[in-house]
């Protein structure tokens, strides 16, 4: 058996990280397991914070852009997908692997990236043709980009703060870049 290849970490960059269902089969089947996944995200934040700054949970997978500072992203992720694989085993009356493999990470080195991998992230839904425009899908963080209401740990300034202007302004510029060349800039893990 080949060993896994160690995963850098670098404490100051964003990773556009993405989990899979086993066999893609569904993490989430209904709103209560999108809404534990989110009350995991929270209380690991309060234990270890960390920072988001683009995130999307779809039905048999999901994408964060994050930062941890304090702890290693391996551990990060190994507390999250344990933490929600035990709440979906339990529920389900499951035993066995709830996700496919391990966690696909990938440094984001500069600001093109983090708007691309943060589009990319925002318009999962509109891609799968779940919805027509990516503030129609509940379980993303495009909402509080578009509304200004944002809780801890999706830190909406990582990305706003590449524009210009008020706040108002800056999340009008985001959502607006989120629509741009999306044909011809979309980006593929």
């Amino acid at each position: 058996m080949v060993p896994y290849k160690k995963r850098i970490y670098i404490p100051e960059r964003f990773y556009h990280i993405v989990s899979r269902g086993n066999r893609r089969d569904p993490l989430f089947r209904n709103a209560s397991d999108f809404q534990a996944f989110l009350h995991i995200i929270y209380q690991i934040y309060a234990k270890y914070p960390f920072e988001i700054a683009s995130y999307c949970l779809m039905n048999n997978h999901y994408h964060l852009q994050l930062r941890s500072k304090e702890i290693a992203i391996s551990k990060l992720m190994a507390l999250i997908n344990k933490r929600y694989a035990n709440y979906y085993n339990t529920k389900y009356r499951l035993t066995g692997h709830v996700y496919e493999k391990r966690f696909y990470d990938k440094v984001i080195d500069d600001k093109e990236g983090m708007l691309e991998v943060s589009r990319y992230i925002h318009l999962n839904p509109v891609e799968a043709k779940m919805v027509k425009l990516p503030e129609y899908y509940p379980w993303s963080s495009y909402i509080y980009y578009r509304n200004g209401n944002s809780l801890a740990p999706c830190y909406m300034n990582s990305l706003l703060d590449y524009y210009e202007g008020t706040t108002t302004q800056k999340r009008e510029k985001y959502c607006n870049a989120v629509w741009l060349n999306t044909a011809n800039e979309m980006y593929h893990p």
